[in-house]
């Protein structure tokens, strides 16, 4: 692969297993099925977009969501650029910007349902988005594990990551077919089921579309309901930099005020 994208190509002894993508500096995120049936702790080279590789580790599974976290290896520092993150809505357009080899096509499409309860494969019911692609291609294996990036519908939103591609939908007509329906893993999905997680870039996927009611701050951009958690994340940030508290025990109290705002549907010590 070329460029200077987040997303990746993961190997084991030259061999391709799947795509996945930086939702950290130390994290990939992948489909668990790209892996093809390797163990927790089993090494693999992470291909970044630029070209270059690096060692990693399989530290994550949660095999019923189908999702799987890489560590990237201490000794290799990431300076690709982290993807920002954001909810998908009904009706917007998204596109795939990982793509299995240079002459494979790029998927796009338009998001039919959102955020909603999907019975995977592996048995549990996670919170999915369901894609329609515009690309009929029969059979979309090999894209697993890429990111699905939202971009509105007027084509002047700024890209985020809304998803990880997991599933394709079965063809009725004909078993051996996939149809254009694609199932992601909301990146909020992720967040829930794994604890590894710094998680102040991904702040975004716990905005959902403000209704009337909500009382903005002053500069506009926030629902009051989330100035606390952001000002908790920023100020872990700022006792990381001075090294008031130990890097592991910020990373936990990150995960573990960010999980407090899901699990709290989105309120912060009220009614």
């Amino acid at each position: 692969m070329t460029g200077t994208g987040y997303w990746v190509d993961l190997y084991q002894a030259q061999q391709r297993l799947g795509g996945g993508f930086l939702l950290t500096r130390r994290f990939v995120l992948t489909a668990l099925h790209c892996l093809r049936g390797l163990s927790l702790d089993e090494h693999v080279d992470i291909e970044l977009a630029d070209g270059e590789r690096v060692e990693g580790r399989v530290c994550r599974q949660d095999k019923e969501a189908d999702l799987a976290l890489v560590e990237i290896g201490a000794g290799h520092q990431v300076t690709l650029p982290i993807p920002a993150a954001d909810v998908a809505r009904d009706g917007d357009r998204w596109r795939g910007p990982y793509r299995p080899a240079a002459h494979d096509v790029h998927l796009s499409g338009r998001v039919s349902a959102g955020a909603a309860q999907h019975l995977c494969v592996g048995g549990a019911t996670i919170e999915a988005l369901q894609l329609t692609a515009d690309q009929h291609l029969g059979d979309y294996s090999g894209y697993s594990g890429g990111p699905v990036e939202g971009v509105g519908n007027d084509g002047t939103r700024q890209p985020a990551v809304v998803g990880i591609l997991i599933e394709q939908a079965p063809d009725r007509a004909s078993d051996t077919r996939a149809a254009n329906v694609l199932f992601a893993a909301t990146i909020r999905e992720a967040i829930r089921r794994f604890d590894h997680l710094d998680v102040v870039h991904l702040i975004d996927v716990l905005r959902p579309p403000a209704p009337d009611h909500d009382v903005l701050v002053q500069d506009g951009t926030s629902p009051a309901r989330f100035v606390g958690t952001e000002a908790l994340l920023l100020q872990l940030d700022a006792w990381a930099q001075r090294s008031l508290i130990d890097p592991s025990q910020i990373a936990e109290l990150k995960f573990m005020a960010v999980k407090a705002l899901i699990d709290g549907g989105g309120s912060e010590g009220g009614a």
